[in-house]
């Protein structure tokens, strides 16, 4: 099928790897020396008739772990659709292949320590959402590549990419410095893409959504958040709304990152857990004025939207956000506080129009991006929404597919899909479709983020509250509650490795997984558990008296209190922390 077709080979030999590109005409082939790890450029006919082949659909790039050097290469893809005439890729399959044809020159504690960091390699890899091109620049919008200059047409895919998209940019460090070796390297972005042609008044156009994901200052829910000293905010996602249509083009761009305030850690963390901690006010404001300057240049004015509650624990993180923008005085930043949960308690979910409502005369102002059947320019998009609530999870998405609905329904109607007076909300077929993919974005980016599917959808889905919504909801809070808790280390630490925040040194010896827990970590949940199923039995198999049973459940319910007291109060120990990066590089 389409979707299983391969564009590269890869030939193995005892002393070498060699990719071979499968386009017509093509000699080149990349050779990738296995002992000094030098990488060079040569023809078909230096391939080894010995050598063992398997094709490949591209190269990941290579990464350094404790045996030594490793090649990252995608094994199977599947076809998501076609973008302007070229082939869009989701990456399904990878395969992770040491330059060492063995490891015994380890002992026994590295080559442990080697599985584990092949085992953090392939969760970074496992988790769905990777997705390529090989002849299209999938990390910048429409309307900037139209803006660029033919200079910029004529380099390579890896030069030209926005480096916040690209996701294997540190797989592909070695590959970069070798301008002739570019045709090899193939950037991926990961997050969300879903295309679909669609039919209203018999018109067949095509519909696309785009989600890309920073791959600065990435992490997950509780390890990564507000903004680093160089401007970089956690979760930062750039989402796109693409419409094509008889040659005609259209784009909508917002953008999502998690608050910035200086109060998020602590706040953040003291909900969890009881643990303290935080950031200092000097330095993330230093970073809160480089990111929006960086913002402003990149998409122009800006309209920040506040989910957050304006009351309780999320109330003073909404007041210092607020503080931080007005202290920028800038007049192409434009904040709206908006109390999402206030607002559409008791299922009423209609009162989001009046977010909508309120921002109508700015979005107008913004525009989109629109390119004529004839190939001219008539609308450029001039600023973006940027929508915050705790996580950019949930109250974001529907957000998002709202103020995306509107501006879709303008485009529909200039380029001739819609009828003057028709909305898009009457066209059932579309509007399932419509509803499904955002629903669909938000599961995508939560997976990633928080390790479950995102909350709310079920609105999104079908312009209502329902009640399984809701218990969907708890459901998935749970879940994320205990991944957040007990395995979002491993998580953090993987991606920290992928992305290149921590790089594994052969010389160095020891690396910081050998940390070992205290041991209070095993044991008070053990005594804790057995305590309190201990003080269970004793109630429902009464002693002899009344007095005995009561001894008895007092004793072990005693114990259980203890135990969960010491482990409230030492809530940190038992967290599983990221080792890799240490605490202050991520706060």
């Amino acid at each position: 099928t389409a979707g299983d077709t391969w564009e590269q080979v890869k030939h193995t030999t005892p002393e070498k790897f060699y990719i071979e590109a499968c386009d017509e005409g093509a000699d080149a082939v990349l050779a990738i020396d296995r002992v000094s790890n030098e990488m060079t450029l040569t023809g078909k006919k230096d391939v080894p008739p010995s050598a063992v082949t398997k094709p490949i659909c591209g190269v990941m790039g290579t990464i350094r772990l404790v045996a030594g050097m490793y090649l990252v290469v995608i094994t199977r893809k599947r076809n998501v659709g076609s973008l302007l005439g070229h082939a869009v890729w989701k990456a399904v399959d990878f395969d992770v292949i040491s330059y060492k044809k063995t490891v015994l020159h380890l002992s026994e504690i590295q080559s442990q320590e080697n599985k584990t960091f092949l085992s953090m390699l392939n969760n970074v890899l496992s988790t769905d959402g990777f997705y390529f091109c090989t002849d299209f620049d999938l990390t910048h919008t429409l309307q900037r590549l139209a803006n660029t200059s033919p200079d910029f047409q004529e380099m390579s895919l890896l030069e030209r990419a926005d480096q916040r998209f690209v996701w294997n940019g540190n797989l592909l460090r070695e590959l970069a410095g070798q301008p002739e070796l570019h045709r090899f390297a193939l950037p991926v972005v990961h997050g969300f893409i879903v295309m679909k042609p669609c039919r209203i008044n018999g018109k067949i156009f095509e519909w696309i959504l785009i989600s890309r994901r920073s791959c600065f200052r990435a992490g997950v829910r509780y390890y990564v958040r507000g903004i680093d000293s160089e401007g970089h905010a956690a979760n930062f996602v750039e989402t796109e709304q693409i419409v094509l249509y008889e040659g005609a083009k259209a784009s909508f761009v917002q953008v999502n990152a998690r608050l910035h305030a200086f109060l998020l850690e602590s706040e953040s963390r003291r909900c969890r857990w009881g643990v303290g901690g935080g950031g200092h006010h000097a330095s993330h404001m230093d970073g809160f004025q480089r990111h929006f300057d960086s913002q402003l240049l990149i998409y122009g004015k800006q309209t920040i939207l506040n989910l957050v509650n304006q009351k309780g624990s999320e109330k003073p993180l909404e007041q210092a956000f607020a503080k931080m923008v007005s202290g920028m005085n800038n007049g192409m930043l434009n904040y709206i506080a908006f109390d999402f949960h206030k607002e559409c308690s008791h299922m009423r979910w209609e009162r989001l129009q009046i977010l909508v409502d309120a921002v109508t005369e700015t979005q107008d102002e913004y525009g989109y991006f629109m390119v004529t059947s004839e190939g001219k320019t008539v609308s450029q998009q001039k600023g973006v929404f940027r929508s915050n609530c705790m996580d950019c999870l949930d109250r974001t998405n529907v957000i998002q597919s709202l103020l995306a609905r509107r501006s879709l329904q303008t485009q529909l109607q200039r380029i001739g899909v819609l009828n003057v007076g028709q909305r898009i909300e009457e066209q059932a077929e579309f509007e399932k479709i419509y509803k499904n993919a955002w629903a669909d974005n938000a599961n995508a980016c939560a997976v990633q983020y928080a390790g479950t599917g995102a909350l709310k959808t079920d609105f999104t889905r079908t312009g209502k509250r329902t009640r399984w919504g809701l218990l969907m909801d708890g459901w998935n809070s749970m879940i994320r509650y205990y991944k957040n808790n007990f395995s979002d280390g491993f998580r953090q630490d993987s991606i920290d490795l992928f992305l290149g925040n921590f790089a594994v040194d052969e010389t160095e010896g020891p690396t910081p997984l050998r940390v070992q827990k205290d041991w209070k970590f095993l044991t008070l949940p053990i005594i804790m558990l057995v305590a309190f199923s201990m003080c269970i039995v004793c109630l429902l198999m009464a002693g002899d008296t009344l007095t005995e049973t009561l001894a008895y459940v007092m004793f072990w319910g005693a114990a259980s209190a203890i135990t969960a007291t010491i482990i409230l109060f030492n809530g940190q120990d038992f967290v599983d922390a990221p080792k890799l990066v240490h605490k202050e590089k991520l706060d």
